[in-house]
């Protein structure tokens, strides 16, 4: 378990974390998100002893990480996959990282194995690909065995293969009861992979709460209208707050409105409705939503 209470973090006049306190549980995958800027990074270098907090304290199973006699076992991470030395192979990196902490030899070789490593364990790391970098870091994270498992930006430059091994492997090692928690800005796949999310901005939390409610929080909500008479009812729905768009199938997209307003409309009108589907906004719509006051950096548009 993971537990921030009033994490803060100033660099000069620059606040990076202000007052965060969350709880990561074991036995979940949580999503770690947030805008650039909003110290995501900060945090987790905090947790992990890299950076000292302002105010405030953190720490992994009870204690800070500087506290546990052998942190490998207890805290896996990785912050930067290619934070290796190049011109050692990948199997000399792990040896020499588990030689650490007294990690055994065979166990280097069944996380090359379990991340996918066998063919090019041999080879330096400065040859590698930026996904064989991310596994190889991987591998680095998980050879302690630890009860903690940390990653930031896990599925940068993997393929749809190792995207997909990634998200089952941290699903099992939250399903065997471990903490997990995962930074990355690909929505979708946080959708895909997290059970919880703890979302920040400006170095604040915004939200901490499982996926469902975290979309569910965001006001865009479509509903999904099929009728032989979408010609009646889209004039009928429209009006003050409520949007009638025509989708690709001849049915209605309507937001603003429930399914109970839409169905009562029909009903006084007899139109039959063949489809009702009310839809919360995607993970990515909710987050954009839901973030937009703590957007760091943006772009303007540039006229066409």
């Amino acid at each position: 378990m993971i537990e921030a209470k009033s994490l803060t973090k100033r660099y000069g006049e620059k606040t990076a974390v202000a007052g965060l306190s969350f709880t990561v549980r074991p036995g979940v995958v949580t999503g770690f998100l947030g805008p650039n800027g909003a110290g995501k990074s900060t945090t987790m270098r905090m947790i992990l002893g890299l950076d000292a907090p302002t105010s405030g304290q953190v720490t992994v199973g009870g204690k800070r990480y500087v506290d546990h006699r052998a942190p490998l076992h207890q805290v896996g991470a990785m912050l930067e996959a290619r934070s290796v030395h190049t011109g050692r192979s990948a199997f000399h990196h792990l040896l020499a990282l588990a030689a650490t902490t007294g990690i055994p030899r065979r166990r280097v070789e069944e996380v090359i194995d379990l991340v996918g490593l066998r063919q090019v364990a041999g080879k330096r790391v400065g040859g590698f690909s930026l996904g064989m970098c991310q596994r190889l870091g991987i591998a680095g994270a998980l050879i302690g065995d630890p009860h903690t498992i940390i990653l930031d930006e896990p599925v940068n430059g993997l393929d749809p293969e190792g995207i997909r091994w990634i998200r089952n492997l941290l699903k099992s090692l939250a399903a065997e009861g471990r903490t997990v928690l995962v930074s990355s800005h690909l929505m979708g796949e946080m959708a895909l992979t997290a059970q919880h999310l703890i979302v920040i901005g400006r170095g604040r939390l915004i939200a901490d709460t499982s996926v469902e409610e975290f979309t569910g929080r965001a006001s865009r909500k479509t509903v999904s209208v099929r009728t032989d008479e979408a010609w009646r009812l889209g004039p009928l729905l429209a009006g003050p707050g409520v949007s009638v768009t025509s989708g690709a199938d001849g049915g209605l997209e309507v937001t603003g409105m429930s399914c109970e307003g839409i169905g009562r409309i029909a009903a006084e009108h007899r139109i039959a409705l063949s489809e009702l589907t009310s839809h919360h906004a995607s993970l990515e719509e909710a987050f954009m939503e839901l973030t937009d006051d703590a957007v760091e950096y943006r772009t303007t548009r540039s006229k066409a």
